[in-house]
């Protein structure tokens, strides 16, 4: 494995372009390791509506970034105080929404330094029933990265203030608030003298005990160049981060094991004019292909089912089934 060295940048929109360079155009005979801190900023899933999940003021207000990631999954909250990894590999089958493949050896240090680390949920590792690190995946079908957040000291009453958390989310996981349900990994520790530098290297060293090389890479004039080039592109851009949501006329929100899936649907003359798919949900291909398919269908039950039916449903959202994104769409309200 690579590690690749960012060379201290902050900014999130490199950071995530970073990502994405190397996942496309890096060599596929290595994997890679990717580290990186971001400066106080709100990271949105591929699919969700942005808007929706941040307090808009509040971030504002408070010069907080806003970007987009290629990957599913919720919004969460960077700060300096958290540290972010991924692993970028040759894609499986068998390793897309495995989290627990790529978190076990961080799972292993974490326990290794005292912190009673496990994996819970879909995505995430827990230290005594508070979540630590959230994870997501994105595949282009020949090369994949499964990436994370360790929480070390980030300021955990920043993330209440800028992000808008769902009822829906709370009340399925049965806790009452943010601040309750997440932890610094800091406070597992027997020390409060550690920074995230040195939480940095004892993650890295434990990642590289088992193997007898070790190479770190740095990026060419060149690379850094395409680097900033997919930054002002992709995400330095309003529209990829923000995006602009059509008007719609009908709502359908459920949440599923793999995630919430909420439908907005502007229906004209009894056709399907616009529809736009939001979500945490994780799936591995663009939901917008779906949101094509669909564009000017009959809003009738069978028209619908006609339209998706050699749509593999569980490539755009996960594991559900066919019948139950097709209740969702038209199905009766719970």
């Amino acid at each position: 494995m690579v590690f690749i060295d960012n060379e201290g940048v902050i900014k999130p929109q490199i950071n995530l372009a970073l990502e994405e360079y190397a996942l496309r155009n890096f060599g596929d005979s290595e994997d890679y390791l990717l580290f990186y801190v971001n400066e106080p900023s709100i990271i949105i899933g591929r699919n969700q509506n942005t808007l929706e999940e941040i307090n808009d003021d509040y971030v504002r207000n408070n010069n907080i970034h806003v970007v987009r990631r290629m990957s599913g999954g919720g919004a969460v909250y960077h700060d300096h105080g958290n540290l972010n990894f991924s692993f970028i590999t040759k894609y499986k089958q068998e390793n897309l929404n495995n989290f627990l493949k790529f978190n076990e050896p961080v799972i292993r240090i974490l326990k290794e330094m005292g912190v009673p680390a496990q994996m819970s949920g879909r995505n995430d590792i827990l230290a005594n029933g508070k979540k630590i690190s959230g994870n997501a995946q994105f595949s282009t079908g020949k090369r994949m990265f499964s990436h994370g957040t360790l929480l070390f000291n980030s300021d955990l009453g920043e993330v209440a203030n800028a992000l808008n958390v769902k009822m829906s989310k709370i009340q399925s996981k049965g806790h009452k608030s943010v601040r309750s349900r997440v932890s610094n990994i800091i406070e597992f520790l027997d020390t409060n003298d550690m920074e995230l530098p040195d939480f940095k290297q004892r993650i890295l060293d434990g990642l590289y005990q088992d193997r007898e090389n070790f190479e770190t890479y740095r990026l060419t004039e060149n690379e850094w160049r395409s680097v900033h080039d997919l930054k002002e592109e992709k995400y330095g851009n309003w529209d990829w981060n923000y995006g602009k949501s059509p008007k719609f006329n009908i709502q359908r929100t459920k949440r599923f094991p793999v995630g919430e899936i909420d439908l907005r649907l502007d229906i004209q003359k009894g056709h399907i004019k616009n529809l736009k798919i939001y979500g945490d949900f994780f799936g591995q291909e663009a939901v917008h292909e779906v949101e094509d398919i669909l564009q000017g269908v009959r809003y009738e039950p069978e028209d619908i089912a006609a339209s998706i039916k050699k749509v593999d449903i569980e490539d755009y959202f996960g594991n559900i089934e066919r019948e139950e994104f097709l209740d969702l769409i038209y199905g009766e309200d719970d």
